[in-house]
């Protein structure tokens, strides 16, 4: 699953460009939004080890990780595969978790911040270094709605607005309550993921002709990507 690495690079970054924010003191809190980086991070990293342990953990990461063995993946959904399932469930728990009770500015500052760092690090990539990663990755551009900022635009800048909400009732609900609300982002992430991974319509062939242009040097891939943001 060495392409799982794709995310991870890009993630990385992202994460970089957090913790730096924090020590320039962008933030009003810097300690809190220090806890909410090291609790959405975790999210990640716990769900990667009950993979790889039993095959275990959320739904929409046992779905994403499962589909990333699929050799005809190409990068941009290797990318949006991470992307869906750390912001559309992990997002939201982070944020909830980091800030109980009434603190309900500081679940808005999390969920933004996060949430506008992931789009400004992806769309960077996309618009400045898409053609070196997959050089027909235009076509998408050609065979109608779905492109690959379109789908990214969907899974962000919508979240962010839905992980805040969630945020705030996963906050006030009991431990019986807010299990049934992550098992409901669960599933709907898991859903966005097979929609993701196998998009219908013209998308699929373009995607497949793709796939045929891009590297299979993942290591040079990771490299690329863990450039994306600096």
């Amino acid at each position: 699953m060495a392409g799982w690495g794709y995310f991870a690079a890009l993630y990385r970054q992202v994460t970089v460009e957090v913790r730096t924010a924090i020590h320039q003191g962008l933030f009003d809190d810097g300690a809190r939004m220090d806890r909410f980086d090291t609790l959405f991070g975790n999210r990640y990293f716990e769900a990667y080890d009950a993979w790889g342990r039993d095959r275990s953990g959320p739904r929409c990461w046992r779905e994403t990780f499962g589909l990333l063995d699929d050799a005809d993946t190409v990068i941009v959904q290797h990318l949006l595969l991470g992307v869906n399932a750390h912001i559309n469930l992990d997002l939201a728990v982070a944020a909830a978790r980091t800030s109980p009770g009434g603190e309900r500015s500081t679940r808005y500052d999390a969920t933004s911040c996060s949430s506008t760092t992931s789009s400004g690090g992806w769309c960077w990539l996309c618009r400045t270094r898409r053609g070196a990663l997959s050089p027909l990755m235009s076509l998408l551009d050609q065979v109608g709605a779905r492109t690959d900022e379109r789908i990214l635009d969907f899974s962000v800048r919508r979240s962010r607005e839905e992980a805040w909400f969630n945020a705030v009732l996963l906050a006030g609900q009991d431990e019986e309550e807010r299990a049934a609300t992550v098992e409901r982002l669960d599933i709907r992430a898991a859903v966005l993921a097979r929609l993701i991974a196998r998009p219908g319509g013209l998308v699929r062939p373009a995607l497949q002709l793709i796939r045929n242009t891009e590297s299979d040097d993942v290591p040079a891939v990771i490299a690329h990507l863990d450039r994306a943001v600096r």
